[in-house]
């Protein structure tokens, strides 16, 4: 780390001042001279632009259907199952909730969830069967109902179902 600062100090702007001067001696602190004259341009030769627009287009990128890639960090499949699960607890804390009058922890100390674990285990199998056979979340819609609706709206159910949760424990009851 400290030759780490070392450099740092050293290639600053500042490498002449009293702090680095009193550090370093000047024989060791290298003047930095920047030459506005100099540009640097790069141009491909030979390639049209659309030809490399058309390479990164969704359709043409191939979607992996390892099992350790669907589910990895960065992967397609951990956003959307959270989502969708997110989307299905929401959506039947609230039905149980108007239906029973329970709260969430109430709906889930009474057996909510052995139902939330069976759901879970189908909706995470139904959600990795298309990525199994290599069908992405690329495809582009101008619908309304499209991939990236879905993934806002398992946003917006997880962001309120952690909103019910806290309420519901700061109000000591059900939100209705």
């Amino acid at each position: 780390m400290a030759s780490a600062l070392g450099q740092s100090v050293i290639a600053s702007p500042l490498s002449r001042t009293r702090f680095t001067s009193s550090v370093f001696p000047s024989k060791y602190v290298l003047p930095l001279h920047r030459s506005s004259k100099m540009q640097v341009k790069c141009k491909a030769e030979g390639e049209d632009k659309d030809d490399l627009l058309s390479q990164l287009k969704p359709s043409s990128i191939k979607i992996s259907s390892r099992p350790e890639d669907v589910l990895s960090f960065i992967g397609p499949g951990p956003e959307r199952i959270n989502g969708r699960l997110a989307m299905i607890g929401f959506v039947s804390a609230i039905a149980v909730e108007i239906f029973t009058g329970q709260d969430l922890f109430t709906q889930i100390a009474n057996g909510g969830y052995m139902w939330f674990v069976r759901t879970s285990i189908l909706f995470v199998v139904a959600s990795l069967i298309p990525f199994a056979q290599g069908v992405g979340p690329g495809a582009k819609s101008d619908s309304f109902w499209n991939p990236d609706a879905e993934v806002w709206n398992g946003r917006a159910a997880m962001v309120g179902l952690v909103a019910l949760a806290i309420t519901e424990f700061i109000k000591g009851g059900a939100l209705l």
